[in-house]
């Protein structure tokens, strides 16, 4: 086995950086090292550690298994240097700095952003980022701080994961569909999403339905469906927190589909202020807005 002092163990974040991006011009300019610099490191680095961590093919730098292995652990390794760094370096009880929080869009945009003048008024120091984004991003490489998903993730060492509650569903439409009866829904046309989206639950109870609906237009955007719906292309089934705010109209008095909404941190945030400062505001913001999330609130 190598020793300490063979291994440098400042490479760990160049190698973590080159197996994301299969690339020595990429890794380049990310890091802000030259080509050259990279690939004298990246072969030190594999000589001291007695293991090929690359190989080079048509498409760039693949890892080996050995090299799958190494940045799986260097990434944690990495992860946990950069949070000691974090904390050590910042005062206890100082409620200030940046704290990065991804969702899927339509909660920033019809729920989360009328309350952000109000944390601000009480914190002016937190530097709020709000990513809309579906994909999973990385706590360990502190891509995201907190994320809301809709449905519980899997189990992952590095996260606290909490349901905070439900999501209501219920279905909407043009006021052309107002009085259409429930037992008439699957003879009326719908909007879905596409079939990449098929497995989500409001596709499913879709799928369910007898008769089978006709899907007179699928889509692969909420916002999307939200306009095809006011200009009466169609019903669907839409979060009630939307639908009403959009000022469409709610068909049936009944939530259709309910969803949990998961609060994803790293395990350790709640050791730093900002952090739990924020984590308690957004379990209080849905506390105060249950019945508006849940659908107990109706435009009619």
């Amino acid at each position: 086995m190598p020793s300490n002092t063979e291994f440098d163990w400042n490479d760990i974040p160049l190698i973590l950086t080159l197996a994301r991006s299969g690339s020595m011009s990429a890794t380049g300019r990310q890091l802000g090292v030259d080509a050259s610099t990279i690939s004298r490191r990246i072969a030190a680095a594999e000589k001291a550690l007695k293991l090929r961590l690359f190989i080079r093919d048509n498409t760039g730098y693949q890892l080996t298994d050995a090299g799958q292995v190494f940045v799986q652990h260097g990434e944690a390794v990495y992860g946990n240097v950069q949070s000691m760094l974090q904390a050590s370096t910042e005062e206890a009880d100082a409620t200030a700095g940046p704290v990065n929080i991804t969702s899927i869009d339509f909660l920033f945009d019809y729920w989360l952003l009328d309350h952000v003048p109000a944390l601000h008024a009480q914190h002016p120091h937190l530097q709020l980022t709000l990513q809309a984004e579906n994909q999973n991003l990385s706590f360990t490489r502190r891509e995201a701080d907190f994320a809301l998903r809709l449905g519980k993730p899997g189990e992952d060492a590095a996260l606290v994961m909490r349901k905070l509650g439900d999501l209501g569903f219920a279905v909407y439409g043009h006021a052309s569909f107002a009085d259409t009866p429930r037992a008439c829904w699957g003879t009326q046309p719908w909007i879905a999403y596409d079939d990449a989206l098929a497995g989500t639950g409001e596709m499913q109870w879709l799928a369910q339905m007898d008769p089978q609906p006709r899907k007179v237009l699928k889509v692969n955007s909420l916002s999307t469906m939200v306009r095809a719906c006011r200009a009466g292309v169609g019903m669907a089934l839409l979060p009630c927190l939307l639908g009403q705010q959009e000022g469409l109209v709610r068909i049936g008095s009944g939530v259709e589909v309910q969803r949990d909404i998961w609060l994803l941190s790293h395990r350790d945030a709640g050791s730093i202020a900002r952090f739990k400062t924020v984590s308690a505001w957004l379990s209080q913001l849905y506390a105060s807005n249950q019945d508006l999330l849940c659908g107990a609130v109706s435009n009619r």
